[in-house]
């Protein structure tokens, strides 16, 4: 059973990313206005959660393909709902890192709208991960 042990494991990381992704820009967006330099350093930690939840999603396929020769057999909806995560994914990480080195520099306006678009890609992604989960 060392599969279901690494299985586990993964899931944890990718469960810590989730909370991640979903919880910097809650607290950005209730604890408004911040200093720049403070939204310069949550932007980082949601980077870093976007790209758990990158590694952590690629490591439970690879869970699959190494103990057992192929990655997991998805059809339908589980497919539909692994395109989201990942487009999900993919704009979390690009926003956070843009937000990361740009909050400096944009006004309030920009930064909070930057905020709700991380706080609604993390929404998705979970309601996605549900819909994967079940549908596979």
């Amino acid at each position: 059973m060392p599969e279901n042990l690494a299985y586990a494991l993964t899931q944890v990381l990718h469960n810590f990313g989730g909370v991640a992704v979903v919880g910097v820009p809650v607290f950005a967006l209730r604890a408004a206005p911040l200093p720049s330099e403070r939204e310069t350093r949550l932007a980082r930690l949601g980077a870093l959660g976007w790209a758990v939840q990158i590694a952590s999603g690629a490591g439970l396929g690879a869970v699959s393909y190494y103990y057992y020769g192929r990655l997991p057999d998805i059809h339908g909806v589980a497919v539909a709902a692994l395109v989201t995560k990942l487009a999900c994914a993919a704009g979390g990480l690009a926003l956070a890192l843009r937000l990361q080195s740009r909050a400096e520099r944009w006004n309030e306006v920009q930064r909070k709208l930057s905020w709700r678009a991380l706080a609604a890609l993390a929404a998705t992604a979970l309601a996605a991960a549900a819909f994967l989960r079940w549908f596979s």
